[in-house]
């Protein structure tokens, strides 16, 4: 049986977890100044907001399908930052969901041997569960998607 990928995740204030402590990286490595503590307080809240107004998005301080689509950024292997830690934050959660070893990294924002060799694995696993999907190592929007969605379990 062939699934789709799981819809972005909504993130508001009062929410907390892996996806709201990549959205604090991916914030910061977009040049914003945020804790990354994986909780959506007001301090996030405010920082969502002020990105949304600066990427002219509809500014309401929710992390749904249009800020996500704003704020990933895309990774490959040479990669380093908070966009990589945000990637092996998630990849780091999946490990701990199902203990898969291929997902165990260390959140470090260099996308070297062992973190391109776990999201080809990842996505190896998501092409099982969905279908026709890249295995390239590069986290672009339909990786990232499986990342922070609900594919496996939250």
């Amino acid at each position: 049986m062939v699934i789709e990928l799981p819809q972005w995740p909504y993130l508001r204030e009062g929410d907390g977890g892996h996806a709201v402590r990549s959205v604090q990286y991916l914030l910061r490595a977009r040049g914003y100044s945020i804790e990354v503590d994986g909780i959506f307080g007001p301090r996030t809240d405010a920082t969502v907001r002020a990105f949304q107004r600066d990427r002219g998005l509809d500014v309401d301080g929710i992390v749904g399908p249009l800020t996500w689509g704003a704020v990933i950024i895309r990774v490959a292997s040479g990669s380093t930052g908070d966009a990589v830690r945000a990637v092996q934050t998630e990849l780091l959660f999946r490990h701990n969901v199902d203990g898969t070893p291929a997902l165990e990294v260390v959140v470090d924002g260099i996308f070297g041997p062992q973190t391109d060799a776990a999201v080809r694995y990842f996505q190896e696993l998501v092409r099982g569960s969905v279908g026709s999907f890249l295995v390239d190592g590069i986290v672009g929007p339909l990786t990232w998607q499986a990342l922070v969605g609900p594919l496996f379990s939250d």
